[in-house]
């Protein structure tokens, strides 16, 4: 397994991060594996992985480096530069258009786990990589990006109420699968066989994405590190779950559609983000779900979390019940 070693101060000055460039990297490597985890990014999927493929085939050197590029394993460094607080897309990707020829050709011998084809021996790589990715930026990430960035912000009001209820420990392990802490200041950051990186000392950030199934982890020399992990499901699939009709019809579409969400404690920001309503209808919502007993709410450090209640749980379940038992008879 691949693991980290830490101190108590590079983990106390930790923090949690938004991106834009890593979630237009995390959107290429969706539509270079093509598999989706849920109906959102397949419908996603849908839209934008023709006009994807016949780029690449107009382009077959950059189809070829794409492929060396994103290993099974490992992928090239000079493609997912680490992550900076507040920085732009442009920014981000003006690194990898940055970056040295010869450098991105070892990064590809590692990613490739062999030699780097001859095709691949020239020193257009890091521009055509940071062309391609701005054009997943351009039209299958900017678009939806205000959307996005609710939910990448959603992600991290409940992550940092996980850490001030259970911990790091508890917040680490919850990242993805293969993360988590094993004690004695070790970080395990993948399932990988990997040797361990001492990183005492230097700055370490944690950045959600949308894209589910995938994560990643860079490094800027031995100062800066990142663990970019997919955020929680329910949020990145906000039509997961669905209010049942007779519970709309009872309370409305949009209240019950909060109530329904509300299995797991979430905050005012993250119903926004799910739901797709406005601050004043969620809070309007809310506050009478509160009064009907249905929902409570409790304090989470700087956060305020919801969570339904014995009754609203009742109401939910009859109501899913008996949707059920519709759908069998008809």
């Amino acid at each position: 397994m691949g693991w980290w070693q830490i101190n108590a101060d590079t983990l106390a000055g930790s923090r949690f991060l938004i991106s834009p460039f890593a979630e237009a990297f995390g959107s290429l490597r969706l539509l270079h594996g093509a598999v989706a985890a849920h109906p959102g990014e397949r419908g996603w999927l849908d839209a934008h992985l023709p006009d994807y493929r016949r780029r690449l085939a107009r382009d077959p050197v950059t189809a070829l480096l794409v492929s060396a590029g994103i290993g099974r394993d490992w992928t090239a460094d000079f493609l997912s530069p680490t992550p900076r607080d507040g920085e732009t897309f442009e920014e981000g990707v003006a690194k990898v258009r940055a970056a040295d020829p010869a450098a991105a050709r070892s990064d590809l011998t590692l990613s490739l786990r062999g030699p780097v084809p001859a095709r691949l021996h020239r020193d257009d790589l890091p521009e055509r990589a940071a062309d391609l990715l701005t054009y997943v930026w351009a039209t299958a990430v900017r678009p939806y990006w205000p959307h996005r960035r609710r939910i990448l912000e959603a992600d991290v009001v409940a992550r940092t109420a996980q850490v001030s209820r259970g911990g790091w420990a508890s917040a680490l392990g919850a990242l993805r699968p293969g993360t988590r802490w094993l004690g004695e200041n070790r970080l395990q950051v993948n399932a990988r066989d990997y040797p361990p990186r001492e990183i005492s000392g230097a700055e370490l950030v944690f950045v959600p994405i949308t894209t589910q199934r995938i994560g990643w982890v860079s490094w800027e020399g031995t100062d800066r590190y990142a663990l970019v992990y997919p955020c929680a499901g329910a949020l990145a699939d906000p039509d997961a779950r669905t209010a049942p009709a007779g519970l709309g019809a009872l309370l409305g579409a949009a209240r019950a559609g909060v109530l329904v969400r509300l299995g797991s404690p979430l905050s005012t920001s993250q119903l926004v983000a799910v739901t797709g309503q406005g601050l004043g209808s969620v809070g309007r919502h809310l506050r009478v779900l509160l009064d009907a007993g249905l929902v409570e709410r409790r304090r989470a450090g700087r956060s305020v979390l919801y969570s339904r209640t014995a009754a609203g749980q009742v109401l939910v379940d009859a109501a899913e019940a008996r949707s059920r038992h519709g759908t069998r008879r008809s």
